[in-house]
């Protein structure tokens, strides 16, 4: 039964549950992957995220606080390829099984920088990658809590049609914009996945886990790109430092787009605060910053 799991547990750990809540908790490393979780896992489990809303993920540092809650949890739930290794120190120090949602996707790799040749993480932004998830996430759920098994896939399946109607949704519009705008400029090169399955070509300041920081040679080289192809929007991830982006679109006569929510849900009144939200928000802005 734990084929789908790195280790086992039986129902709630210690402190892994609300007073009077005998449900088991799962616990995800940030908040994107958590509401992924929440909507496969139902009333079936409590469902809760390491990092806070509008956190940076890749440099986040654990504290005491995340030791105790992972020592709580019946389920751990990390991205992998790279973005949550901090996880490991936790997980290597208690008995929380855990499902690492990466290791569905056949990774695309960094191209360029400290990182090149590693995987990117952010497959979870392209619909279909994020079905991959959703299989995952199935699987492991039905193990964890066998007597909701239906009711899992039933949530299971409702998401995957969402997400094809997305994916549906974004190549439709893609195939609707004039060729030369078929490009994909960014601040972090978190999109790859997405442009991929969308048929767009992708230009971006730095490579994923970068630290935010440009060289002079990709800055250029963003700068040509824009020139060239006369782009009507240049975009920016909302947790990333946009000033050099903005400098770009000025320079270029573009739109300057900030908006993209990648590593984090918004807050309840933002633009993402659910996962489903958060693709449905970025393939809009992306296809009307695009299509102008």
């Amino acid at each position: 039964m734990c084929a789908a799991l790195a280790g086992c547990s039986s129902g709630a750990s210690p402190g892994g549950a609300a007073e009077g809540d005998e449900r088991p908790l799962v616990l995800a490393t940030f908040t994107v992957i958590a509401d992924l979780a929440r909507e496969v896992a139902g009333d079936a489990a409590r469902v809760e995220s390491l990092t806070r809303v509008g956190v940076e993920v890749h440099d986040y540092e654990p504290t005491p606080g995340d030791l105790v809650r992972t020592e709580g949890a019946d389920l751990v739930v990390a991205n992998g390829m790279g973005i949550d290794d901090w996880l490991l120190a936790l997980v290597e120090r208690t008995d929380a099984p855990r499902v690492v949602l990466g290791e569905a996707v056949e990774p695309i790799a960094i191209e360029t920088g400290h990182y090149a040749g590693e995987p990117n993480a952010h497959a979870w932004v392209s619909p279909a990658e994020g079905a991959r998830y959703v299989e995952a996430l199935r699987l492991a759920l039905g193990e964890l809590v066998p007597e909701e098994r239906d009711a899992i896939d039933a949530r299971a399946a409702a998401l995957t049609g969402e997400l094809e109607r997305l994916g549906d949704r974004m190549r439709a519009g893609v195939a609707a914009l004039p060729s030369e705008h078929r490009v994909l400029v960014t601040c972090e090169g978190a999109f790859s996945y997405l442009a991929r399955d969308a048929g767009l070509a992708e230009a971006s300041l730095w490579p994923v886990n970068a630290g935010g920081q440009g060289t002079p040679q990709s800055i250029a080289r963003v700068a040509e790109v824009v020139e060239r192809t006369r782009v009507p929007t240049i975009f920016c991830e909302s947790t990333t430092h946009p000033g050099t982006q903005q400098q770009i679109a000025r320079t270029a006569g573009a739109r300057f787009d900030g908006s993209l929510h990648v590593d984090s849900l918004s807050p309840p009144g933002g633009p993402a605060p659910t996962y489903i939200a958060l693709l449905e928000h970025d393939i809009e802005a992306t296809l009307e910053g695009l299509g102008a």
